[in-house]
């Protein structure tokens, strides 16, 4: 009796980065081979169909006994079962954590627990990501959580360091830490316009200037080296700062200082827009609304709902009033350069601080 036997002996472990990324995908052996015969590699490679599927079946071999390696990327460097160069191995980290953003857009600001990862069946089915895929996406967000959630230092550069990823991996994955923690609500309908990207530049200015380890008072937010600056920086919301905020509030009880606020950036922004007219009508409430968001920022729920808070009561009636985002960033810049010409007006650090962050995000999620 005859047995045939499909041998390969090698040195440097053979990776095809397209099948790789079928295996990451959730793709069957089958339904690679299938993708693979019609991409024409038999004909590329004068191969038969036996052979292709042998070596795509023993391909997704290698990635799965790869695979516990890649839970914590430092081992795979270290380890002498399979010879992969210093290159291929960042290709396969890189590629192992990188996500949907359809997907990571329907669990962003959700608790990462078992309860989640039981509707993933829907997830997959809504996005159109593979089931496997949509776990695999989920594990990894988990896994980086519990690394880094009890580490001091940069959470951004935790990421890096603990799971061998580029500068802008470990942002996204900041962001999503950052989301889970502090439960953002991001799934209400009138939000579903923004994207991850949106979010996760958001994500970027609360932990640099709002977080234990912000430097808040001494960054502008539009600074380009600020994850570079900050010594220390955490996935909480400074307490004390919140609670500093509620000072804010006399920018709309005190009637004289309310008025006066309004002359100055109506001064300031008199004959450089079409909306004026708007922006003088509606000055009280859209002020109302921004320091309304500040004073209640102590209370967990009005913290969860940030960005509706900043939608419903700012960018909506923008909208509607038909500003442009050249609109908003003329408003926001006077509106809050002007709060330091106040005269009994006393927190300029700390209304910087706060609008600095309100601003970059509103103009971020504000799409005209």
């Amino acid at each position: 009796m005859s047995v045939e036997l499909d041998v390969f002996v090698g040195n440097t472990t053979i990776m095809d980065e397209e099948v790789y990324q079928f295996w990451l995908d959730g793709y069957t052996v089958n339904d690679a081979v299938k993708v693979r015969m019609e991409g024409g590699v038999l004909e590329e490679c004068e191969a038969s169909a036996e052979v292709l599927h042998s070596d795509t079946m023993d391909q997704y071999r290698t990635f799965q006994m790869c695979e516990r390696l890649l839970h914590s990327p430092a081992k795979l460097a270290n380890q002498l079962l399979f010879q992969i160069p210093p290159h291929r191995q960042a290709m396969l980290i890189e590629r192992y954590y990188a996500f949907d953003g359809v997907f990571v857009r329907e669990v962003l600001g959700k608790k990462l627990s078992k309860g989640t990862k039981k509707d993933l069946d829907d997830v997959s089915a809504k996005t159109g990501v593979t089931l496997k895929s949509c776990r695999r996406q989920f594990d990894n967000f988990k896994r980086v959580f519990k690394v880094v959630e009890e580490l001091k230092g940069p959470l951004v550069e935790n990421i890096r360091q603990h799971f061998l990823l580029s500068d802008q991996l470990a942002r996204n994955y900041a962001a999503i830490v950052f989301f889970a923690n502090n439960r953002f609500e991001t799934g209400k309908k009138k939000l579903h316009y923004l994207t991850f990207q949106d979010f996760a530049f958001c994500a970027g200015q609360l932990i640099s200037y709002w977080t234990v380890g912000a430097v808040g008072d001494n960054l502008s937010p539009q600074s380009p080296d600020v994850y570079n600056m900050v010594e220390d920086m955490d996935v909480d919301l400074e307490k004390q700062f919140l609670q500093d905020l509620k000072e804010l509030k006399i920018l709309i009880t005190d009637k004289d200082l309310l008025d006066q606020h309004k002359s100055l950036v109506c001064t300031a922004l008199r004959g450089k827009t079409k909306v004026f007219n708007e922006m003088e009508t509606n000055f009280k409430n859209l002020s109302r609304g921004l320091v309304n968001i500040a004073v209640k920022l102590t209370n967990t729920k009005d913290v969860r709902d940030f960005f509706i808070d900043l939608v419903e009561k700012f960018i909506e009636p923008c909208r509607s009033d038909k500003w442009t985002a050249g609109d908003m960033r003329l408003f926001l810049t006077h509106y809050t350069n002007s709060a330091h010409i106040l005269d009994t007006f006393k927190h300029q650090v700390l209304w910087d601080r706060y609008m600095g962050v309100i601003k970059s995000c509103i103009l971020k999620m504000y799409h005209d």
